[in-house]
């Protein structure tokens, strides 16, 4: 399997890019220039596509871990010699601290190898492979650097040990005893309209990052039940977050597959709207104050205008054209055809799309007091939308390649966007239409709680008048559409539970090929605003346990081989613990930060 396992893998970020590092001491992804850029190392996808490898010869163990409240990695590597430990980390702008941190990074990763114990002999073969692997570029002494350029790129690489080249590779063999260090850094620009690589000190590279990321977690000092789990899953959060924009893409890869072998192997490198409710959430419960205002200013200026379709996804600059295309020469993760760059998600229509940036909204009011116009005028459209377009067929929050269909949970979202908007009243202006969208409001939720019901299976259903079931209904109660103890609700959780959840993991409809990690601890939630706190609270740490040695999760889980799967690390899964957490110690306090429950605000007579 190229690549090695997805789970071995640590995760580097520096607010642009990031770097996946596995237990063999290989870097097999980069793509520096930002998240969604050509990649200069990806074996990950394909052995040939490039790779940068520091390890010891022969056989050795491995250990590691971040260094505390960090994105720095120390792996120790221990053979029959004695110990190194290799410290990993991308670079962040020197003095950058608290949310200044990713704003300027360098683009340099800096490697240390320090000696621990007697002596080990290690290898490093450095092999750069420019825009996904098809480019193999010239590599050129220069000073004390060995410049590697191709296309719009170049890298540097600077090591204190000497290297032999070959076409499109370099090579070194040394030898580190306890006290001794080794320094290595690669640093990335682009090739035209700019100057050379950032030239900088390995050792001060990693000790201003454990600075750096440090004074961002103290910023951040979540207070709740499982406090590291939390704290961990907000600083990988914030890892993936474009810190120029303010976008959080869903993944810093692409095409690492659902299913071993498979053909749903996506491209995840861009921010979705639909992302962009649950962030906010797990922002606002570790109060990250100055992040909601970023991340909803890159909100307002993507979205824009829109004529069509609502865009439900957008490069990390805002960029709509996400046109999907088949990288033919990579063999693919463990053989995983298509490698897809691009995602054509982009053209479809999702109606949960308009509800999502009215739930952010409504969550973080208190700092939309008074309401700024750019914002209200993208609310009140996103309203106008929902109450225009919410009976039309759509793919889906799964995003569906098939026919459009009437997917409930796509209807609960428009709701969530007419009652958010209901609830703002004039806030959003005076051209906001209460009356007409309550109507539409109660409108939806009549049709979703007809037509969106089995009284065969006794639960909501995948789409309207269907038999199928589907996890994405859990959103129901955590959006406030109907209490999770009301007996629809917890007839529901049941059958889902029964017919799409096995050793805690929750598939997302029957015939998935493995667990989704947000979609479990939605049922988490779920569980414990239905009354059933203990089970909630047993569901959530064994989920919490399913993430790797480091704390990372994927998008998925095999729950019968316990392999992750999909694309890595994913905010959807850290963002899914983090608002589950909250919600546990919510009800453990007493309060939740849902809107009374609906029955109580519609009359009687127009209730279904």
């Amino acid at each position: 399997m190229e690549g090695g396992r997805i789970a071995e893998h640590g995760f580097l970020a520096d607010g642009r890019s990031a770097v996946l590092v596995d237990r063999a001491g290989s870097v097999n992804w980069w793509c520096p220039a930002r998240f969604d850029a050509p990649s200069v190392f990806a074996s990950l996808l394909d052995g040939d596509a490039g790779h940068w490898v520091i390890r010891p010869e022969g056989r050795f163990s491995t250990e590691r871990a971040y260094l505390t409240d960090t994105l720095v990695l120390r792996t120790v590597f221990t053979t029959a010699t004695g110990s190194v430990a290799v410290t990993d980390a991308l670079a962040l702008e020197p003095g950058a601290r608290g949310h200044e941190v990713g704003l300027h990074s360098p683009r340099v990763l800096a490697r240390v190898v320090r000696g621990l114990s007697g002596e080990v002999a290690l290898r490093l073969h450095y092999r750069p492979r420019f825009e996904y692997g098809r480019m193999v570029p010239q590599l050129v002494r220069q000073d004390d650097a060995l410049v590697a350029t191709a296309a719009s790129a170049r890298l540097d690489l600077r090591a204190t040990i000497p290297l032999e080249c070959e076409v499109g590779e370099a090579f070194g063999s040394f030898t580190v005893r306890a006290g001794e260090t080794r320094h290595f850094t690669l640093g990335y620009a682009p090739a035209y309209d700019a100057g050379p690589p950032a030239v900088l000190d390995a050792e001060q590279v990693i000790d201003n990052a454990v600075v750096g990321w440090r004074s961002w977690m103290v910023q951040h000092d979540y207070r709740g039940l499982y406090r590291e789990q939390v704290r961990r899953s907000a600083l990988v959060v914030q890892g993936m977050t474009y810190r120029p924009s303010g976008a959080v893409v869903a993944a810093p890869t692409m095409s690492l597959p659902e299913a071993l072998g498979g053909e749903r192997n996506y491209d995840y490198r861009y921010a979705w709207v639909r992302d962009f409710s649950f962030t906010l959430e797990a922002l606002w419960r570790v109060t990250c104050t100055d992040e909601l205002n970023l991340h909803v200013g890159w909100l307002t200026r993507s979205m824009g205008m829109n004529e069509g379709i609502v865009p439900i996804m957008y490069g990390v600059e805002g960029e709509r054209d996400l046109t999907e295309h088949h990288l033919e020469h990579l063999a693919g993760f463990a053989g995983s055809r298509p490698v897809l760059v691009g995602n054509d998600a982009w053209r479809q229509r999702q109606n949960d799309v308009h509800g999502e940036p009215l739930a952010a909204a409504w969550l973080m009011r208190e700092h939309l007091d008074p309401m700024p116009p750019d914002i209200g005028q993208l609310l009140r459209g996103m309203t106008e939308r929902a109450a225009r377009d919410w009976h039309l067929p759509d793919a889906g929050m799964w995003e569906a390649r098939d026919a459009e269909r009437h997917y409930v949970s796509s209807k609960v979202q428009c709701w969530t966007a007419l009652d958010r908007a209901v609830r703002f009243g004039s806030q959003l202006g005076s051209e906001a239409d209460v009356a007409r969208w309550a109507a539409a409001r109660d409108e939806v939720r009549r049709a979703v709680l007809t037509r969106g019901w089995s009284d065969r299976l006794m639960a909501f259903t995948a789409a309207f008048d269907t038999d199928e079931l589907d996890a994405s209904v859990l959103l129901m109660p955590l959006v406030g559409f109907l209490p999770a103890d009301d007996p629809r609700m917890r007839s529901t959780i049941r059958m889902i539970e029964e017919r799409l959840s096995h050793d805690g993991l929750l598939r997302r409809w029957e015939g998935d090929p493995a667990g989704f990690v947000i979609c479990s601890f939605w049922l988490v939630s779920c569980l414990a605003l239905a009354g059933e706190r203990d089970r909630a609270g047993q569901l959530f740490e064994r989920l919490a346990d399913r993430v790797n040695d480091l704390g990372l999760f994927a998008e998925q889980i095999d729950p019968d081989s316990g392999e992750a799967l999909g694309n890595f690390p994913q905010a959807f899964s850290h963002i899914g613990l983090i608002n589950a957490a909250g919600d546990l110690t919510d009800l453990d306090a007493g309060r939740h930060h849902l809107p009374p429950a609906p029955e109580r605000l519609i009359p009687a007579h127009q209730q279904a």
